[in-house]
Protein backbone atom coordinates (compact mmCIF):
# COMPACT_ATOMS: atom_id res chain seq x y z
CA UNK A 1 0.00 0.00 0.00
CA UNK A 2 1.33 3.44 -0.96
CA UNK A 3 2.10 5.67 2.02
CA UNK A 4 0.91 9.26 1.96
CA UNK A 5 3.75 11.74 1.58
CA UNK A 6 4.02 15.26 2.89
CA UNK A 7 4.60 17.93 0.23
CA UNK A 8 6.36 21.26 0.76
CA UNK A 9 3.15 22.94 1.93
CA UNK A 10 2.58 20.33 4.64
CA UNK A 11 -0.46 18.84 2.91
CA UNK A 12 -0.75 15.07 2.53
CA UNK A 13 -0.70 13.89 -1.06
CA UNK A 14 -3.32 11.34 -2.09
CA UNK A 15 -2.24 7.96 -3.48
CA UNK A 16 -2.61 7.86 -7.29
CA UNK A 17 -5.55 5.41 -7.15
CA UNK A 18 -7.55 7.78 -4.90
CA UNK A 19 -7.08 10.94 -6.98
CA UNK A 20 -10.40 11.87 -8.64
CA UNK A 21 -9.93 12.02 -12.43
CA UNK A 22 -10.80 10.12 -15.60
CA UNK A 23 -8.24 7.35 -16.20
CA UNK A 24 -6.58 6.47 -19.52
CA UNK A 25 -7.92 2.91 -19.84
CA UNK A 26 -8.83 2.62 -23.55
CA UNK A 27 -6.17 0.77 -25.57
CA UNK A 28 -6.12 -0.05 -29.30
CA UNK A 29 -8.52 -3.05 -29.16
CA UNK A 30 -11.20 -1.30 -27.04
CA UNK A 31 -10.81 1.85 -29.20
CA UNK A 32 -11.28 -0.12 -32.45
CA UNK A 33 -14.18 -2.07 -30.91
CA UNK A 34 -15.68 1.21 -29.72
CA UNK A 35 -15.84 2.60 -33.27
CA UNK A 36 -16.93 -0.66 -34.97
CA UNK A 37 -19.43 -1.38 -32.19
CA UNK A 38 -21.02 2.06 -32.50
CA UNK A 39 -21.05 2.15 -36.32
CA UNK A 40 -22.52 -1.35 -36.76
CA UNK A 41 -25.97 -0.92 -35.22
CA UNK A 42 -29.24 -1.74 -36.91
CA UNK A 43 -28.33 0.15 -40.13
CA UNK A 44 -26.69 -2.65 -42.15
CA UNK A 45 -29.63 -4.96 -41.35
CA UNK A 46 -32.25 -2.40 -42.52
CA UNK A 47 -30.66 0.30 -44.74
CA UNK A 48 -29.89 -1.90 -47.84
CA UNK A 49 -33.55 -1.49 -48.85
CA UNK A 50 -33.27 2.33 -48.90
CA UNK A 51 -29.98 2.27 -50.82
CA UNK A 52 -31.33 -0.09 -53.52
CA UNK A 53 -34.66 1.76 -53.80
CA UNK A 54 -32.97 5.10 -54.47
CA UNK A 55 -29.99 3.91 -56.54
CA UNK A 56 -32.15 1.80 -58.87
CA UNK A 57 -29.77 -1.11 -59.55
CA UNK A 58 -27.69 -3.77 -57.79
CA UNK A 59 -24.32 -2.60 -59.17
CA UNK A 60 -24.94 1.05 -58.36
CA UNK A 61 -26.15 0.21 -54.84
CA UNK A 62 -22.88 -1.70 -54.17
CA UNK A 63 -20.94 1.32 -55.51
CA UNK A 64 -22.93 3.61 -53.15
CA UNK A 65 -22.04 1.37 -50.17
CA UNK A 66 -18.33 1.47 -51.09
CA UNK A 67 -18.34 5.27 -51.67
CA UNK A 68 -20.18 5.88 -48.38
CA UNK A 69 -17.41 3.87 -46.66
CA UNK A 70 -14.68 5.92 -48.37
CA UNK A 71 -16.45 9.20 -47.48
CA UNK A 72 -16.84 8.08 -43.85
CA UNK A 73 -13.14 7.14 -43.78
CA UNK A 74 -12.26 10.64 -45.11
CA UNK A 75 -14.33 12.20 -42.31
CA UNK A 76 -12.79 9.90 -39.71
CA UNK A 77 -9.26 10.83 -40.90
CA UNK A 78 -10.13 14.55 -40.54
CA UNK A 79 -11.30 13.81 -37.00
CA UNK A 80 -8.08 11.84 -36.36
CA UNK A 81 -6.14 15.05 -37.08
CA UNK A 82 -8.50 17.10 -34.88
CA UNK A 83 -8.28 14.49 -32.09
CA UNK A 84 -4.47 14.52 -32.05
CA UNK A 85 -4.20 18.32 -32.47
CA UNK A 86 -6.62 19.10 -29.60
CA UNK A 87 -6.13 16.62 -26.76
CA UNK A 88 -9.39 17.34 -24.91
CA UNK A 89 -12.33 14.95 -25.02
CA UNK A 90 -15.66 16.24 -26.35
CA UNK A 91 -15.49 15.58 -30.10
CA UNK A 92 -17.47 18.07 -32.23
CA UNK A 93 -17.94 20.47 -29.30
CA UNK A 94 -14.20 20.77 -28.54
CA UNK A 95 -13.20 21.23 -32.19
CA UNK A 96 -15.83 23.92 -32.80
CA UNK A 97 -14.76 25.71 -29.60
CA UNK A 98 -11.06 25.62 -30.52
CA UNK A 99 -11.47 26.59 -34.20
CA UNK A 100 -14.67 28.66 -34.60
CA UNK A 101 -15.41 29.97 -31.09
CA UNK A 102 -17.85 29.45 -28.19
CA UNK A 103 -21.25 30.12 -29.86
CA UNK A 104 -21.10 27.33 -32.51
CA UNK A 105 -19.73 24.99 -29.82
CA UNK A 106 -22.58 25.80 -27.41
CA UNK A 107 -25.19 25.35 -30.16
CA UNK A 108 -23.73 21.89 -30.90
CA UNK A 109 -23.99 21.01 -27.21
CA UNK A 110 -27.53 22.43 -26.98
CA UNK A 111 -28.96 20.58 -29.96
CA UNK A 112 -27.08 17.35 -29.14
CA UNK A 113 -28.52 16.90 -25.65
CA UNK A 114 -32.01 18.32 -26.08
CA UNK A 115 -32.85 16.77 -29.49
CA UNK A 116 -30.26 14.64 -31.31
CA UNK A 117 -28.92 12.30 -28.61
CA UNK A 118 -32.29 11.43 -26.98
CA UNK A 119 -33.82 10.85 -30.45
CA UNK A 120 -30.98 8.63 -31.70
CA UNK A 121 -30.79 6.65 -28.43
CA UNK A 122 -34.60 6.18 -28.42
CA UNK A 123 -34.52 4.97 -32.03
CA UNK A 124 -31.79 2.39 -31.29
CA UNK A 125 -33.51 1.31 -28.02
CA UNK A 126 -36.76 0.73 -29.89
CA UNK A 127 -34.96 -1.31 -32.56
CA UNK A 128 -33.50 -3.44 -29.72
CA UNK A 129 -36.95 -3.90 -28.14
CA UNK A 130 -38.56 -4.77 -31.48
CA UNK A 131 -35.99 -7.45 -32.40
CA UNK A 132 -36.25 -9.04 -28.92
CA UNK A 133 -40.07 -9.08 -28.70
CA UNK A 134 -41.36 -9.59 -32.28
CA UNK A 135 -40.07 -13.19 -32.82
CA UNK A 136 -42.28 -14.35 -29.90
CA UNK A 137 -45.45 -12.95 -31.51
CA UNK A 138 -44.97 -13.89 -35.19
CA UNK A 139 -46.98 -13.76 -37.40
CA UNK A 140 -49.06 -11.37 -35.23
CA UNK A 141 -48.06 -7.80 -34.33
CA UNK A 142 -46.19 -7.45 -31.03
CA UNK A 143 -47.77 -5.21 -28.33
CA UNK A 144 -46.28 -1.70 -28.53
CA UNK A 145 -46.24 -1.36 -24.71
CA UNK A 146 -44.14 -4.52 -24.36
CA UNK A 147 -41.67 -3.35 -27.03
CA UNK A 148 -41.26 -0.04 -25.17
CA UNK A 149 -40.84 -1.83 -21.82
CA UNK A 150 -38.07 -4.09 -23.19
CA UNK A 151 -36.47 -1.02 -24.85
CA UNK A 152 -36.38 0.77 -21.47
CA UNK A 153 -34.90 -2.34 -19.79
CA UNK A 154 -32.10 -2.46 -22.42
CA UNK A 155 -31.52 1.27 -21.96
CA UNK A 156 -31.38 0.89 -18.15
CA UNK A 157 -28.79 -1.91 -18.46
CA UNK A 158 -26.54 0.28 -20.66
CA UNK A 159 -26.86 3.32 -18.36
CA UNK A 160 -26.08 1.18 -15.28
CA UNK A 161 -22.88 -0.23 -16.88
CA UNK A 162 -21.69 3.25 -17.91
CA UNK A 163 -22.36 4.65 -14.43
CA UNK A 164 -20.63 1.71 -12.74
CA UNK A 165 -17.26 1.44 -14.47
CA UNK A 166 -15.33 2.64 -17.53
CA UNK A 167 -13.55 -0.73 -17.71
CA UNK A 168 -16.82 -2.69 -17.59
CA UNK A 169 -18.38 -0.48 -20.29
CA UNK A 170 -15.34 -0.92 -22.59
CA UNK A 171 -15.25 -4.72 -22.02
CA UNK A 172 -18.99 -4.93 -22.76
CA UNK A 173 -18.35 -2.99 -25.98
CA UNK A 174 -15.55 -5.37 -27.04
CA UNK A 175 -17.78 -8.41 -26.36
CA UNK A 176 -20.78 -6.95 -28.23
CA UNK A 177 -18.53 -5.95 -31.16
CA UNK A 178 -17.31 -9.54 -31.57
CA UNK A 179 -20.94 -10.75 -31.45
CA UNK A 180 -22.05 -8.32 -34.17
CA UNK A 181 -19.04 -9.16 -36.38
CA UNK A 182 -20.05 -12.82 -35.95
CA UNK A 183 -23.54 -11.87 -37.16
CA UNK A 184 -22.06 -10.25 -40.28
CA UNK A 185 -19.83 -13.29 -40.94
CA UNK A 186 -22.91 -15.51 -40.56
CA UNK A 187 -24.52 -13.55 -43.41
CA UNK A 188 -21.39 -13.31 -45.61
CA UNK A 189 -20.43 -17.05 -45.62
CA UNK A 190 -23.66 -18.45 -47.24
CA UNK A 191 -23.52 -15.62 -49.80
CA UNK A 192 -19.89 -16.37 -50.74
CA UNK A 193 -20.65 -20.13 -50.97
CA UNK A 194 -23.66 -19.43 -53.25
CA UNK A 195 -21.51 -17.06 -55.36
CA UNK A 196 -18.78 -19.71 -55.68
CA UNK A 197 -21.41 -22.15 -56.94
CA UNK A 198 -22.19 -19.74 -59.78
CA UNK A 199 -25.36 -18.08 -58.41
CA UNK A 200 -24.76 -14.73 -60.14
CA UNK A 201 -28.06 -14.09 -61.95
CA UNK A 202 -28.93 -11.08 -59.73
CA UNK A 203 -25.67 -9.40 -60.81
CA UNK A 204 -26.46 -9.69 -64.54
CA UNK A 205 -27.17 -6.20 -65.91
CA UNK A 206 -26.04 -4.82 -62.54
CA UNK A 207 -25.79 -1.22 -63.78
CA UNK A 208 -29.23 -0.37 -65.20
CA UNK A 209 -28.66 3.35 -65.69
CA UNK A 210 -32.16 3.98 -67.12
CA UNK A 211 -33.71 3.32 -63.68
CA UNK A 212 -31.45 5.95 -62.04
CA UNK A 213 -32.84 9.42 -61.29
CA UNK A 214 -30.48 12.12 -60.03
CA UNK A 215 -32.96 13.46 -57.47
CA UNK A 216 -33.08 10.03 -55.75
CA UNK A 217 -29.35 9.24 -55.75
CA UNK A 218 -28.57 11.59 -52.79
CA UNK A 219 -31.23 9.73 -50.77
CA UNK A 220 -29.34 6.48 -51.49
CA UNK A 221 -26.22 8.11 -50.01
CA UNK A 222 -28.23 9.31 -46.98
CA UNK A 223 -29.30 5.72 -46.25
CA UNK A 224 -25.76 4.42 -46.71
CA UNK A 225 -24.18 7.16 -44.55
CA UNK A 226 -26.76 6.45 -41.82
CA UNK A 227 -25.45 2.86 -41.63
CA UNK A 228 -21.85 4.22 -41.33
CA UNK A 229 -22.78 6.83 -38.70
CA UNK A 230 -20.71 6.79 -35.51
CA UNK A 231 -17.12 6.99 -36.85
CA UNK A 232 -16.52 10.15 -34.74
CA UNK A 233 -17.33 8.65 -31.32
CA UNK A 234 -13.74 7.85 -30.29
CA UNK A 235 -13.03 11.61 -30.37
CA UNK A 236 -15.51 12.08 -27.50
CA UNK A 237 -13.19 10.16 -25.13
CA UNK A 238 -9.70 11.36 -26.17
CA UNK A 239 -8.63 11.98 -22.55
CA UNK A 240 -9.28 8.32 -21.69
CA UNK A 241 -7.34 6.83 -24.63
CA UNK A 242 -3.87 5.39 -23.96
CA UNK A 243 -1.29 7.11 -26.23
CA UNK A 244 -3.96 8.95 -28.30
CA UNK A 245 -1.50 10.22 -30.96
CA UNK A 246 -0.93 6.61 -32.07
CA UNK A 247 -4.16 4.90 -30.96
CA UNK A 248 -6.74 7.31 -32.48
CA UNK A 249 -5.46 7.27 -36.13
CA UNK A 250 -4.75 3.50 -36.00
CA UNK A 251 -8.15 2.64 -34.48
CA UNK A 252 -9.97 4.87 -36.99
CA UNK A 253 -8.21 3.43 -40.07
CA UNK A 254 -8.53 -0.23 -38.91
CA UNK A 255 -12.20 0.09 -37.93
CA UNK A 256 -13.43 2.02 -40.99
CA UNK A 257 -11.62 -0.21 -43.50
CA UNK A 258 -13.01 -3.29 -41.70
CA UNK A 259 -16.58 -1.93 -41.63
CA UNK A 260 -16.48 -0.90 -45.33
CA UNK A 261 -15.23 -4.33 -46.48
CA UNK A 262 -17.79 -6.14 -44.32
CA UNK A 263 -20.67 -3.90 -45.45
CA UNK A 264 -19.93 -4.44 -49.17
CA UNK A 265 -19.58 -8.23 -48.64
CA UNK A 266 -22.86 -8.36 -46.66
CA UNK A 267 -24.66 -6.60 -49.50
CA UNK A 268 -23.11 -8.97 -52.06
CA UNK A 269 -24.43 -11.85 -49.90
CA UNK A 270 -27.92 -10.30 -49.78
CA UNK A 271 -28.05 -9.97 -53.60
CA UNK A 272 -26.68 -13.50 -54.12
CA UNK A 273 -29.53 -15.10 -52.15
CA UNK A 274 -32.37 -12.58 -52.70
CA UNK A 275 -33.62 -10.83 -55.84
CA UNK A 276 -33.79 -7.01 -55.79
CA UNK A 277 -37.62 -7.25 -55.75
CA UNK A 278 -37.56 -9.53 -52.67
CA UNK A 279 -35.14 -7.17 -50.91
CA UNK A 280 -37.40 -4.16 -51.58
CA UNK A 281 -40.53 -5.77 -50.05
CA UNK A 282 -38.65 -6.83 -46.89
CA UNK A 283 -38.88 -4.68 -43.74
CA UNK A 284 -35.97 -6.49 -42.08
CA UNK A 285 -33.54 -7.62 -44.80
CA UNK A 286 -31.30 -9.68 -42.50
CA UNK A 287 -34.26 -11.72 -41.14
CA UNK A 288 -35.59 -12.40 -44.68
CA UNK A 289 -32.07 -13.46 -45.72
CA UNK A 290 -31.80 -15.83 -42.72
CA UNK A 291 -35.16 -17.45 -43.55
CA UNK A 292 -33.87 -18.08 -47.09
CA UNK A 293 -30.21 -19.06 -46.53
CA UNK A 294 -29.91 -20.08 -42.86
CA UNK A 295 -33.07 -22.07 -42.14
CA UNK A 296 -31.62 -23.75 -39.05
CA UNK A 297 -30.27 -20.46 -37.66
CA UNK A 298 -33.03 -18.07 -38.74
CA UNK A 299 -34.23 -17.62 -35.13
CA UNK A 300 -30.70 -16.56 -34.05
CA UNK A 301 -30.46 -13.53 -36.40
CA UNK A 302 -33.05 -11.33 -34.56
CA UNK A 303 -31.16 -11.95 -31.28
CA UNK A 304 -27.84 -11.01 -32.91
CA UNK A 305 -29.38 -7.85 -34.43
CA UNK A 306 -30.81 -6.95 -30.98
CA UNK A 307 -27.34 -7.37 -29.41
CA UNK A 308 -25.91 -5.27 -32.25
CA UNK A 309 -28.36 -2.48 -31.35
CA UNK A 310 -27.35 -2.84 -27.68
CA UNK A 311 -23.68 -2.36 -28.69
CA UNK A 312 -24.52 0.82 -30.64
CA UNK A 313 -26.51 2.10 -27.65
CA UNK A 314 -23.62 1.35 -25.27
CA UNK A 315 -21.18 3.17 -27.56
CA UNK A 316 -23.47 6.21 -27.66
CA UNK A 317 -23.84 6.32 -23.87
CA UNK A 318 -20.10 5.83 -23.39
CA UNK A 319 -19.11 8.65 -25.76
CA UNK A 320 -21.80 11.35 -25.83
CA UNK A 321 -21.82 12.21 -22.06
CA UNK A 322 -18.13 13.14 -22.38
CA UNK A 323 -19.18 16.01 -24.66
CA UNK A 324 -21.51 17.30 -21.94
CA UNK A 325 -18.76 16.73 -19.34
CA UNK A 326 -16.28 18.87 -21.31
CA UNK A 327 -18.96 21.52 -22.07
CA UNK A 328 -19.65 21.88 -18.34
CA UNK A 329 -15.91 22.07 -17.63
CA UNK A 330 -15.64 24.94 -20.13
CA UNK A 331 -18.53 26.79 -18.41
CA UNK A 332 -21.14 26.09 -21.13
CA UNK A 333 -23.31 23.82 -18.97
CA UNK A 334 -24.01 23.65 -15.20
CA UNK A 335 -20.84 22.70 -13.24
CA UNK A 336 -22.43 19.56 -11.71
CA UNK A 337 -22.08 17.87 -15.12
CA UNK A 338 -18.28 18.34 -15.12
CA UNK A 339 -17.99 16.18 -11.99
CA UNK A 340 -17.12 12.49 -11.74
CA UNK A 341 -17.87 9.83 -9.13
CA UNK A 342 -15.24 9.85 -6.40
CA UNK A 343 -14.78 6.03 -6.43
CA UNK A 344 -16.11 4.84 -9.80
CA UNK A 345 -14.34 7.59 -11.81
CA UNK A 346 -17.24 7.82 -14.29
CA UNK A 347 -18.95 11.09 -15.40
CA UNK A 348 -22.10 10.04 -13.50
CA UNK A 349 -24.22 13.25 -13.75
CA UNK A 350 -23.62 13.57 -17.53
CA UNK A 351 -24.63 9.91 -18.12
CA UNK A 352 -27.68 10.18 -15.84
CA UNK A 353 -29.01 13.37 -17.50
CA UNK A 354 -29.54 11.45 -20.75
CA UNK A 355 -31.54 8.63 -19.14
CA UNK A 356 -34.81 10.51 -18.33
CA UNK A 357 -34.62 12.43 -21.64
CA UNK A 358 -34.42 9.16 -23.64
CA UNK A 359 -37.17 7.48 -21.58
CA UNK A 360 -39.47 10.50 -22.11
CA UNK A 361 -38.84 10.40 -25.84
CA UNK A 362 -39.45 6.64 -25.94
CA UNK A 363 -42.79 7.05 -24.19
CA UNK A 364 -43.89 10.12 -26.19
CA UNK A 365 -43.40 8.40 -29.55
CA UNK A 366 -42.20 11.51 -31.44
CA UNK A 367 -38.90 9.85 -32.35
CA UNK A 368 -39.02 9.45 -36.13
CA UNK A 369 -39.75 13.14 -36.70
CA UNK A 370 -36.74 14.09 -34.59
CA UNK A 371 -34.48 11.59 -36.39
CA UNK A 372 -35.07 13.60 -39.59
CA UNK A 373 -34.17 16.79 -37.70
CA UNK A 374 -31.05 15.10 -36.30
CA UNK A 375 -29.51 14.16 -39.65
CA UNK A 376 -29.40 17.79 -40.86
CA UNK A 377 -27.92 19.14 -37.59
CA UNK A 378 -25.36 16.34 -37.39
CA UNK A 379 -23.99 16.88 -40.91
CA UNK A 380 -24.09 20.67 -40.59
CA UNK A 381 -21.93 20.65 -37.45
CA UNK A 382 -19.55 17.98 -38.84
CA UNK A 383 -19.10 20.23 -41.91
CA UNK A 384 -18.39 23.21 -39.60
CA UNK A 385 -15.84 21.17 -37.60
CA UNK A 386 -13.86 20.14 -40.72
CA UNK A 387 -14.12 23.71 -42.07
CA UNK A 388 -12.70 24.78 -38.68
CA UNK A 389 -9.81 22.33 -39.24
CA UNK A 390 -8.96 24.03 -42.56
CA UNK A 391 -9.24 27.53 -41.06
CA UNK A 392 -7.08 26.53 -38.06
CA UNK A 393 -4.42 25.08 -40.39
CA UNK A 394 -4.30 28.38 -42.29
CA UNK A 395 -4.24 30.61 -39.18
CA UNK A 396 -1.87 28.48 -37.05
CA UNK A 397 0.48 26.64 -39.44
CA UNK A 398 3.00 25.93 -36.62
CA UNK A 399 0.45 24.29 -34.27
CA UNK A 400 1.68 20.71 -33.49
CA UNK A 401 -0.28 18.10 -35.48
CA UNK A 402 0.98 14.57 -34.69
CA UNK A 403 -1.31 13.20 -37.44
CA UNK A 404 -1.95 15.31 -40.54
CA UNK A 405 -4.59 14.36 -43.09
CA UNK A 406 -3.83 15.22 -46.77
CA UNK A 407 -5.40 18.59 -47.68
CA UNK A 408 -7.33 17.13 -50.63
CA UNK A 409 -9.14 14.67 -48.29
CA UNK A 410 -10.12 17.43 -45.81
CA UNK A 411 -11.35 19.76 -48.61
CA UNK A 412 -13.26 16.95 -50.41
CA UNK A 413 -15.01 15.84 -47.22
CA UNK A 414 -15.94 19.41 -46.19
CA UNK A 415 -17.37 20.21 -49.64
CA UNK A 416 -19.37 16.95 -49.71
CA UNK A 417 -20.75 17.65 -46.19
CA UNK A 418 -21.96 21.12 -47.18
CA UNK A 419 -23.40 19.63 -50.39
CA UNK A 420 -25.36 17.08 -48.30
CA UNK A 421 -26.65 19.90 -46.06
CA UNK A 422 -27.62 22.05 -49.06
CA UNK A 423 -29.35 19.13 -50.74
CA UNK A 424 -31.43 18.41 -47.62
CA UNK A 425 -32.57 22.06 -47.67
CA UNK A 426 -33.76 21.48 -51.23
CA UNK A 427 -35.27 17.98 -50.86
CA UNK A 428 -36.86 18.32 -47.39
CA UNK A 429 -37.24 22.04 -46.59
CA UNK A 430 -39.85 21.49 -43.82
CA UNK A 431 -37.81 19.17 -41.58
CA UNK A 432 -34.57 21.03 -42.36
CA UNK A 433 -36.21 24.38 -41.50
CA UNK A 434 -37.48 22.96 -38.20
CA UNK A 435 -34.02 21.61 -37.45
CA UNK A 436 -32.50 25.08 -38.04
CA UNK A 437 -35.15 26.64 -35.77
CA UNK A 438 -34.50 24.11 -32.98
CA UNK A 439 -30.75 24.76 -33.23
CA UNK A 440 -31.20 28.55 -33.13
CA UNK A 441 -33.29 28.36 -29.91
CA UNK A 442 -29.88 27.97 -28.23
CA UNK A 443 -28.75 31.48 -29.27
CA UNK A 444 -30.83 33.45 -26.68
CA UNK A 445 -29.95 30.82 -24.02
CA UNK A 446 -26.25 31.35 -24.75
CA UNK A 447 -26.45 35.15 -24.46
CA UNK A 448 -28.59 35.09 -21.28
CA UNK A 449 -26.77 32.37 -19.31
CA UNK A 450 -23.19 32.22 -20.64
CA UNK A 451 -22.05 35.28 -22.65
CA UNK A 452 -23.33 37.57 -19.88
CA UNK A 453 -24.78 35.82 -16.85
CA UNK A 454 -28.13 37.65 -16.47
CA UNK A 455 -30.08 35.29 -14.20
CA UNK A 456 -31.60 36.93 -11.05
CA UNK A 457 -29.62 36.44 -7.82
CA UNK A 458 -32.44 34.46 -6.18
CA UNK A 459 -32.47 31.98 -9.06
CA UNK A 460 -28.70 31.62 -8.78
CA UNK A 461 -28.92 30.85 -5.03
CA UNK A 462 -31.60 28.20 -5.62
CA UNK A 463 -29.57 26.74 -8.48
CA UNK A 464 -26.34 26.63 -6.41
CA UNK A 465 -28.16 24.99 -3.47
CA UNK A 466 -29.66 22.28 -5.75
CA UNK A 467 -26.25 21.65 -7.35
CA UNK A 468 -24.61 21.23 -3.93
CA UNK A 469 -27.28 18.77 -2.74
CA UNK A 470 -27.00 16.77 -5.99
CA UNK A 471 -23.22 16.65 -5.63
CA UNK A 472 -23.57 15.18 -2.10
CA UNK A 473 -26.30 12.73 -3.17
CA UNK A 474 -24.41 11.43 -6.22
CA UNK A 475 -20.97 11.46 -4.48
CA UNK A 476 -19.31 13.40 -7.30
CA UNK A 477 -16.47 15.95 -7.38
CA UNK A 478 -14.42 17.97 -9.85
CA UNK A 479 -11.33 16.32 -11.33
CA UNK A 480 -8.27 16.89 -9.15
CA UNK A 481 -5.71 16.68 -11.97
CA UNK A 482 -5.75 17.99 -15.53
CA UNK A 483 -6.16 15.14 -18.02
CA UNK A 484 -5.45 16.99 -21.29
Amino acid sequence: MEVKKEDDGGKAEKPEEKVVHLRREIGLLPATSFIIGTVVGSGIFIAPKGVLLNSGSVGLSLLVWALCGVLSLFGALCYAELGTSFTKSGGHYTYLLETLGPLPAFLRLWVEFLFIRPAVASYVSLAFGRYVVEPFFEPCAAPTALIKLVSILGLTFVVAINCWSVTMASRTQVALTFIKMFALVLIIIPGVIALAKGKTENFQNGFEVESLTLDKLPLAFYNGLYAYGGWFYLNFITEEVINPNRTIPLAIICSMVTVTVFYVLVNVAYYTVMTPAELLISDAVAVTFANRALQGLSSVIPILVALSCLGALNGGFFGAPRMLFVGAREGHWPPIFSMIHIRRHTPLPAVMLLYPLVVLMLLSGEIYQLINFASFSRWFFIALATLGLLIHRYRFPLHPRPFKVPLVIAVTFTVVCFFIVGLSLYSDPWNTGNSCALTLTGVPVYYVTIHRYRLPKRWRRIFDYCSKQLQILLEVAQQEVQTY
